[in-house]
């Protein structure tokens, strides 16, 4: 990876090294750590103005050790060497209160990325990178500022917001694992306000995010965008209680996805916190769907070149054509379930380590969004939810929600202020069109899918 050569980075695992010496050096019989370095930047402009401008960098070390399956974590942003030296005993003193955890261990040694394995991902930005705060300013500004002149309607703003993070993560392993490799990410989003009939606001939004600034949509389409989709809400109603079709749009869509994803962990799994144990290799969604967790897509968001635990990364299908395929899990987990890790590792600031996805992807059917659309006779178009209406366990859902309401093929008028529920397990079961439309803006993505019976609960007649 040509990362491996800047300065910083080299930087960091130096860094690594001594931590994991003096670690060693204490007596324990596993040493990781994890260094990591950047700078995040915020800013808001609101009606033209700037409001917000933030700006920090930092500077962390993590350390996880085991001494005779005792495990202890601890961290620090002290990297003096005093902070350094006192940082480290307390791992040591943490590990000897410990309990004894038959599953605890490190990663299979046969099972570790090499350098030569390594692939280089694009997955850092000098552009995107080291965008000034007076740089984010102006693209909040013209995102904004677009969204306010596309239509006299647009009488007010939420802002619009400009981020960019940027840094590096280091991770040496006493088992010999020793790489690092820098990343960048920047977003904008902007959210108009238009007057409604009785005094209402009707707020819209619309966002861009992308590894790279060069790749995310131009600031004036993505204002001109958030103006479209808050003057389609002006006239919202409720609709009264019924069970129609359901079609979600991506960014709803992938709010579904991502309950999914917390119910395929392998911790879930073992600490029996998942409608889907026992489910492997069994009919969990329609035949449209299949979901993969893919990591080595180039610029992707949630794309690295080995896991957590300095574990080659790898393409896991999750489900296929409706089918559970696997959970994913880390080493630990893994083992707990009797199973290898998948690669899904993922290792906190503090070097805790814990199962995560990467891009978690529900895969783009053959249909445009606008023929699923136009097949729908009658029912719901969702495009924002709200509430935490979910019981992993039982994969009871019910959600607020809003949109619009089709009527023979068409979006009718806006709604608000209706309820829409149904089983996890009967919603992914009863998915009936996967859209074509899949955007990777943020690492857990989805088309625009549609469910073929849910139930909608409104307070009044249409």
């Amino acid at each position: 990876m040509s990362d491996l050569g800047d300065q910083e980075l080299d930087g960091l695992l130096t860094l690594g090294d001594r931590i994991v010496a003096a670690a060693k050096k204490g007596g324990v019989s596993v040493a990781e750590c994890v260094v990591r370095t950047g700078a995040e930047l915020s800013t808001r402009v609101r009606l033209g103005a700037p409001e917000l401008v933030e700006e920090a960098g930092h500077r962390s070390a993590g350390l996880r050790v085991m001494k005779n399956q005792r495990v202890a974590t601890t961290s620090t942003s002290d990297l003096s060497a005093s902070g350094l030296e006192r940082f480290v005993r307390d791992a040591l003193e943490l590990v000897e209160l410990a309990q004894e955890d038959p599953f605890a261990g490190p990663a299979d040694l046969a099972l570790l990325c090499d350098s030569s394995s390594c692939v280089d991902l694009e997955l850092f930005d000098p552009s995107g990178g080291t965008v000034n705060a007076a740089q984010a300013i102006a693209l909040a500004t013209e995102g904004e500022a677009a969204a306010r002149a596309f239509d006299s309607r647009i009488t007010n703003s939420e802002g619009a917001s400009f981020g960019r993070t940027a840094g590096s993560v280091g991770i040496v392993l006493s088992s010999g694992f020793r790489a690092g490799y820098r990343g960048s990410y920047q977003s904008l989003h902007v959210v108009p306000i238009a007057a409604d009939e009785g005094g209402k606001n009707r707020r819209g939004f619309h966002w861009t995010a992308k590894r790279f600034l060069a790749d995310m949509d131009p600031p004036r389409d993505v204002g001109e965008e958030a103006a479209r989709r808050t003057l389609r809400k002006l006239g919202a109603k409720t609709v009264s209680t019924c069970e129609v079709p359901v079609i979600f749009d991506p960014d709803a869509a992938r709010s579904l996805l991502g309950l999914f994803a917390g119910c395929i962990m392998g911790s879930s799994i073992w600490r029996k916190s998942s409608y889907l144990i026992g489910r492997e290799d069994t009919r969990v969604a329609s035949d449209l769907v299949s979901i993969i967790d893919d990591p080595l897509i180039a610029r992707g968001p949630g794309s690295r070149p080995f896991d957590g635990e300095g574990l080659k990364s790898r393409r896991n299908v999750v489900v296929e054509d409706g089918t559970l395929k696997m959970y994913l899990c880390d080493s630990y987990s893994a083992r707990k379930l009797g199973r290898q890790s998948t690669g899904n590792a993922s290792r906190g600031g503090g070097a805790g380590v814990g199962p995560s996805t990467t891009n978690f992807i529900l895969q783009p059917g053959k249909d445009e969004p606008e023929a699923i659309l136009k097949s729908t006779a009658r029912g719901l178009y969702v495009t924002e939810m709200m509430g935490f209406g979910f019981n992993p366990v039982t994969g009871d859902f019910s959600r607020g929600a809003s949109g619009f309401w089709i009527e023979r093929g068409e979006l009718a008028y806006p709604v608000s202020e209706v309820t829409i529920s149904l089983n996890l397990n009967d919603l992914w079961q009863g998915i009936d069109a996967v859209g074509s439309d899949l955007d990777l803006r943020s690492s857990t993505a989805s088309p625009t899918l549609r469910v073929g019976r849910m139930t909608v609960a409104g307070g009044a007649n249409e």
